[in-house]
């Protein structure tokens, strides 16, 4: 590993500077390329009817797929550099042309997938079984299968133009709302200061109760002056999720999800029964969260309280060496697409003023480097930020290999996959060297992200459920009932040990989550998917062979196709049960550890 590795991302294979005239000459030749497919197919029916005449255009799609899409290099570019600065005008000004240029293009381009998805049920069975149109095949049998829900042309347009002001207008002003608040709190110096909603919420998981305490005070009485507004705002999100399910014809509410993300809805409803049925394991947890930091019970805000100390510092030299020494030890091909990350100029490192925060893994087409944003402060979770992020690089860069542009992606359902995978095996490395005390934190701190990730992202999709379909069978809630169903699920998995404290009630208010309806599923199916491969590969080293095929397929096939090509049946429930068995075992380790070091 290159110890002088670059520190900034090298975005010459974009574009060479933000000024660099080759950026125009590049949107000139996406537009000149973009339109040669528009004019050339737009007015033609004869693809829809003929496979040697839809190989042709496919094959077409999928070359300004590879190498142009809407924006090509120049959107991909200035997001970038917007990402390294925020502040600037200029940049922002140069991705708001590219945007609405791509906008266009959409708009133009989209009659081909609309075409082809409506293409008669007959003629559509015969390109499925087509040997020709064999490479496509997931791709036609996802447009195929959407098309039973798509409206008109015209009426796709007109969703598209009221989807902002129904929906996200109102979570946008609710949102900005609640932002704007301010109330005064202690902070851990014992000062009373006067504090905006996103710096109260940072003091909610204080380690010093009085702080705590008072924060989650003022941050209840921010949703209270503001549950008014949710209430009618999130009814308009029930009421216009209604409407668009009945005009497209979808059965259950979760339906327009699951289809979205190419899974099955009974893949879902097996995970969701497996969680459900083991909301024991959050509840033990949470007993021993509050044993250790001495309390009863914890109040609903005292969920996430660190643990104990978490002290070492790993400076970006070391982490970049646990993090190589775990992947040479998984399987060298991993190292090798990480290690190039790091010469290539593939991560941007530290933090900048005008940076964004947190960070994240970037690719466009599959033509296009893959780039990572991190914000290295030489934390334990800044070690696992890397493995997480070059998780998602890694899923990229085997996907490139192997698959065409129009399956170069991953569903929602699996898109953690690969991020959870390769962090928790880096933990495990970690731990080897920690002591057992700060071993006893960092196992602490596991098992929150998990249940946070698992039990309790079931247990808001398990309220989403009830609350459309309540909303169905009313026509309105009012918050009473709102609350009433949300503290029903979150004391499911919180168990005795967790109060529904007063205040708790009503942070439903701000949990976004439930406005993207049935989202989170993903990060409990991802996860748990994650750990159900991690346990076979514990067992047998080379069933890594099959994880990296797994993390090639993209969208090639559907989830539950390519875990039965892997001779697993994830509608089956033992499936998630063994992801469960693994966050289990950590509970009891962690149990055990607790009582050897005298800590309960």
């Amino acid at each position: 590993m290159n110890a002088n590795s670059k520190l900034t991302w090298d975005l010459s294979p974009l574009s060479a500077s933000d000024d660099s005239p080759e950026l125009l000459t590049k949107r000139d030749r996406l537009k000149k390329k973009s339109y040669e497919f528009i004019n050339k197919w737009k007015e033609r029916s004869d693809y829809l009817q003929d496979s040697q005449v839809l190989i042709q255009a496919l094959d077409e799609y999928e070359q300004w797929n590879r190498f142009f899409g809407t924006d090509g290099d120049e959107g991909y570019y200035f997001s970038l550099r917007k990402s390294q600065n925020q502040n600037d005008p200029k940049i922002k000004a140069s991705l708001n042309k590219v945007t609405d240029f791509s906008t266009k293009i959409l708009n133009d381009i989209q009659f081909f997938e609309l075409k082809l998805s409506k293409i008669p049920s007959a003629k559509q069975q015969e390109f499925l079984a087509n040997h020709t149109l064999k490479k496509y095949n997931h791709f036609l049998e996802r447009l195929f299968v959407k098309a039973k829900y798509l409206l008109s042309e015209n009426e796709e347009k007109v969703v598209n133009l009221y989807s902002t002001p129904a929906i996200s207008n109102w979570v946008q002003m609710l949102s900005g709302f609640i932002s704007k608040e301010k109330r005064k709190v202690l902070t851990e110096d014992g000062k009373e200061e006067e504090k905006t909603t996103y710096e109260i919420l940072s003091l909610i998981d204080s380690k010093e109760k009085f702080v705590r305490d008072r924060a989650a005070s003022a941050f209840n009485s921010i949703l209270v002056a503001q549950v008014e507004v949710a209430e009618n705002e999130l009814n308009t999100v029930l009421q216009v999720k209604k409407i668009s399910d009945e005009l497209r014809g979808f059965e259950r509410a979760d339906k327009a999800r699951h289809l979205s993300d190419d899974i099955d809805s009974e893949v879902v409803d097996s995970m969701l029964k497996a969680v459900t049925g083991r909301f024991a394991i959050s509840r033990k947890y949470y007993e021993l969260k509050a044993k250790l930091l001495d309390l009863p019970k914890l109040s609903y805000h005292e969920r996430n309280v660190e643990y104990g100390e978490i002290s070492k510092k790993y400076p970006y030299d070391a982490a970049k060496a646990i993090v190589a020494k775990t992947f040479t030890n998984l399987d060298p091909e991993f190292y090798a697409v990480y290690n190039s990350f790091l010469e290539n100029g593939n991560f941007d490192v530290f933090p900048q003023a005008g940076k964004a925060g947190g960070a994240f893994c970037a690719g466009r087409l599959i033509t296009q480097p893959t780039y990572i944003l991190l914000n290295h402060t030489d934390t334990l979770h800044d070690v696992l930020t890397i493995a997480h992020e070059v998780g998602h690089g890694i899923n990229n860069e085997l996907m490139k290999k192997v698959r065409h542009s129009l399956d170069f992606d991953t569903p929602l359902s699996t898109a953690e996959v690969a991020s959870t995978f390769m962090e928790d095996f880096v933990l495990e490395e970690i731990l080897k060297e920690a002591s057992d005390t700060e071993r006893l934190s960092i196992m602490m701190m596991k098992l929150n992200g998990d249940v946070s990730s698992i039990m309790r992202q079931v247990a808001c999709y398990n309220f989403e459920l009830e609350l459309h379909k309540t909303y169905r069978e009313k026509g309105y809630l009012a918050k009473e009932q709102i609350r009433q169903i949300f503290q029903k699920h979150m004391s499911s998995y919180m168990g005795d040990y967790v109060l529904q404290s007063e205040g708790s009630e009503n942070w439903w208010v701000y949990w976004k989550h439930i406005r993207n309806c049935f989202y989170v599923y993903s990060y409990a199916s991802g996860l748990l998917i994650s750990k159900a491969l991690q346990n076979c590969v514990k067992k047998d080293k080379a069933f890594i062979a099959k994880v990296k095929q797994f993390l090639s397929f993209g969208t090639s096939s559907s989830p539950k196709d390519i875990f039965s090509n892997l001779g697993v049946a994830i509608s089956d429930k033992s499936f998630w049960e063994s992801g469960l068995d693994e966050l289990e075992l950590l509970l009891l380790q962690t149990e055990s550890l607790a009582k050897k070091l005298k800590k309960i």
